[in-house]
């Protein structure tokens, strides 16, 4: 196993399984808390994490697929999805000739976002999305979520707001200058979804109080 990354709640490893490379994700027990709440809480995000990735490729939304579980050693055996994360897609194109490209790149991500709220899932941190290349030539790509361990099932409009609200902050973070971009992005979620208005109403409510906290701090 080759550890290549660690997160708050588990260790993230490359290895094969069958012959295949694969990403082997393992939730570790916390210390701080009581073994019987830890144990009873980390089952259930496993659990939780397994349903949404399986519920995903049935309503057709790309993600990786699970090759393995064991659900006494937390573990989740899954494809290793190639190309880059989001991120780096669009840092890497942001100059004028590739502003089409990143465009819809950034569209699908809101067509795909959609989607996954239609089928009342909610992804918890919208961060990890990756750009796999399919074709070289035509530069054809397919857009994948991935890391599911923060995801829930729920159909009410707060939840998918606050889904929304986290991809925002991740996006306009990393990239600054870019709020027309992520209107295109919504304006595409908003032409996909099957309820948009009150998603993006509790999305407006949840940015207010978001500025408002911020303006607290800043005063504080």
């Amino acid at each position: 196993l080759e550890l290549i990354q660690q997160g708050a709640e588990a260790k993230i490893y490359r290895t094969e399984f069958l012959g295949k490379e694969c990403i082997v994700k393992q939730r570790f027990p916390k210390k701080y808390r009581l073994p019987e709440i830890d144990e009873k809480l980390t089952k259930k995000r496993l659990s939780q994490e397994i349903r949404a990735l399986q519920r995903c490729r049935k309503a057709g939304i790309p993600t990786p697929a699970i090759l393995f579980t064991d659900l006494v050693g937390n573990v989740i055996f899954m494809e290793e999805i190639p190309g880059v994360t989001m991120k780096e897609y669009i840092s890497r194109n942001s100059g004028k000739e590739q502003s089409k490209a990143v465009e819809r790149a950034v569209e699908r991500i809101g067509e795909t976002l959609a989607l996954m709220h239609n089928a009342d899932i909610i992804h918890g941190d919208l961060t990890h999305i990756k750009y796999d290349f399919k074709d070289k030539e035509t530069c054809e790509h397919k857009l994948f979520l991935i890391d599911f361990g923060l995801s829930q099932s729920s159909a009410l409009a707060e939840d998918k707001g606050v889904d929304i609200y986290v991809l925002e902050r991740a996006f306009l973070s990393s990239h600054p200058g870019t709020e027309e971009l992520f209107e295109k992005l919504l304006t595409c979620y908003k032409s996909h979804s099957n309820k948009p208005d009150p998603v993006i109403k509790k999305l407006d409510e949840v940015r207010l109080r978001g500025r408002k906290r911020t303006m607290h701090w800043l005063s504080s």
